[in-house]
């Protein structure tokens, strides 16, 4: 596995063509390599066969592994595993194909899965830690709350409309996941730098802003990342830690970062994530393999045709209709958001969102102001939100495998359909943890009642957050299945367009209305908006039915 993962990494894809090859070569690159016959043009000369059929024995297939006997005459005959007879020029995967990233070893896939989780958290981790720097940079640079406030705001919001032009990127066969996401994650240390050795606000705001634009493929394609590599019935466990992954970054940020701004300045805790994202970039320089299937393939063709000279030599995915992926882009995330079940899931997972964010600044009221813990302290009832977590992603798992797995075998013994909205069921019932954690934090939130207290009520925010969250983007892949792209691209920039805004006002809406009060003014808005979830999930499938882009069954 360790061979795999740095030759495929994006270090080893360098070292590779740096060196033709001779360094961490591919199966086709050893000396060797036996050339399938039916790969060679038909004005090809023996001697580009590589075949010698005395030391054939000695030869690999392109597996990796010594061919037998019965495989010899196959090649010899043209019918080696992986030549379609019928076109025998096109470039697809084998039978058990190593290099298939669905064919991978459960230890590979699980170590892969925890790398894109990390890159995750190195990401998002960024949000919430510098909410640690900003009474440093209201004292040294002489500016306001709000003004200062706007490097979270920009952060969050750059990095939804990033998702829009970046990670379509990713689709491209010609790049993969990962130069974009390395090329992305330089520039993002890079930024922090620039924002460790900022002279004035307008240069801090300005690279906070290009930090969550840089930021953005990792935030917006881990998930299919996930997908690349494991099948269908196993995506939403793993979905389900990316998505956690996501959400500890901006819940350790200022655990970390307050003590960081406490002992030292408000420039400690973009040093940590400098620390922090440095340390991604080389880790996963190192050792993150390509997962993009077509990719993989497409470099594979590419050294098949230096092999053979034979330049028909093609995958089924070569070309790429670069008008239609503008419009998938920047046009039809914008047209689909006008879809009711869209918009409703737009409106709705922002506004949880954004109130997750108003968090950062309630927090320090309560935790600084009632119960007058210090800087560093103040982060730490952050901590609940884990513990609920840890919680809600085992119930998540538990919910998956009794309830909905049996859902899935049983419609396909019957030879059924499942209707998507199924996955909107634990979504709406999760709902209910919104208001609640709301209220109790707000009410609770006084000296004569412990500190612990609003702890509790804030980490019951978690459960509410994760499954809605995790429930409405299964549910919008699943029902509009050829535009899950634009359907996230959509989402995420909605998503953080309307969170981006909440932290401006945060500490004035609570203070001009009292926490108990503007509580209650956030809970009213998630019963109504609950409403509106149990409306979708009881008529959905009528809305889709209208649809030309949903599914209609």
């Amino acid at each position: 596995m360790g061979h795999d993962l740095i030759r495929d990494s994006t270090i080893g894809q360098v070292i590779n063509h740096v060196s033709s090859g001779r360094i961490l070569p591919y199966a086709d690159q050893r000396p060797s390599y036996v050339v399938p016959t039916c790969l060679l043009a038909a004005s090809a000369s023996p001697e580009k066969t590589k075949y010698d059929k005395n030391r054939s024995a000695e030869r690999l297939d392109i597996t990796g592994t010594t061919p037998s006997p019965t495989d010899l005459e196959r090649q010899s005959t043209g019918l080696t595993l992986g030549c379609d007879i019928s076109d025998p020029y096109l470039i697809d995967w084998e039978e058990n194909d190593p290099d298939n990233p669905q064919n991978w070893s459960l230890n590979k896939r699980a170590f892969v899965a925890f790398e894109i989780s990390f890159l995750t958290f190195s990401v998002y981790i960024g949000s919430a830690i510098y909410v640690s720097s900003i009474p440093g940079l209201m004292q040294e640079f002489h500016v306001s709350l709000t003004t200062a406030t706007l490097g979270l705001t920009l952060y969050i919001l750059a990095y939804g409309i990033g998702a829009m032009f970046l990670t379509p990127l990713q689709e491209l066969h010609l790049l993969g996941r990962n130069p974009v996401y390395m090329v992305t994650l330089f520039l993002f240390v890079i930024f922090q730098i620039s924002t460790i050795t900022a002279k004035n606000i307008n240069t801090v705001l300005a690279m906070r802003f290009m930090t969550g634009l840089s930021g953005s493929p990792a935030l917006a394609t881990g998930g299919a990342s996930m997908a690349d590599i494991f099948p269908s019935s196993q995506q939403p466990y793993v979905i389900g830690i990316w998505a956690f992954g996501g959400i500890a970054g901006p819940i350790i940020g200022p655990i970390i970062g307050g003590f960081a701004a406490q002992a030292e300045s408000w420039r400690w805790p973009i040093l940590e994530l400098l620390w922090i994202s440095g340390f991604s970039l080389a880790f996963l320089g190192l050792l993150l393999p390509e997962t993009h299937g077509p990719t993989i393939l497409l470099r594979r063709a590419k050294r098949l045709r230096a092999l053979t000279g034979n330049h028909e030599l093609r995958t089924a995915t070569n070309e790429i209709d670069g008008g239609k992926l503008v419009y998938d882009a920047l046009v039809l995330p914008l047209v689909l958001s006008i879809e009711p079940v869209l918009l409703f899931a737009n409106i709705y997972l922002g506004f949880i969102y954004a109130v997750f964010y108003l968090w950062f600044e309630a927090f320090s009221l309560v935790f600084g102001d009632i119960y007058h813990f210090n800087e560093g302290l103040s982060g730490l009832p952050f901590l609940g939100f884990l513990v609920s977590g840890v919680f809600t992603y085992t119930v998540y798992c538990l919910y998956q495998m009794y309830h909905i797995a049996p859902r899935y075998a049983r419609a396909a013994a019957a030879n059924k359909e499942v209707p998507p909205e199924i996955k909107l069921e634990i979504g709406l019932i999760a709902s209910i943890f919104i208001p609640t954690s709301v209220l109790i934090f707000g009410f609770a939130s006084k000296p004569s009642i412990h500190w612990i207290v609003p702890v509790i009520g804030a980490a019951l925010y978690l459960p509410g957050l994760y499954l809605i969250f995790q429930s409405i983007l299964m549910y919008i892949t699943t029902a509009y299945p050829d535009h899950g792209a634009p359907v996230l691209a959509s989402n995420t920039l909605f998503r953080a367009a309307i969170a981006s805004v909440f932290p401006l006002f945060g500490r004035a809406f609570f203070r001009n209305l009292g926490l108990g009060p503007g509580s209650a003014v956030l809970a009213g808005i998630s019963f109504f908006l609950m409403a509106v979830y149990w409306f979708l999930l009881r008529y959905a499938h009528i809305l889709r039915r209208r649809s030309k882009y949903a599914l209609s069954t």
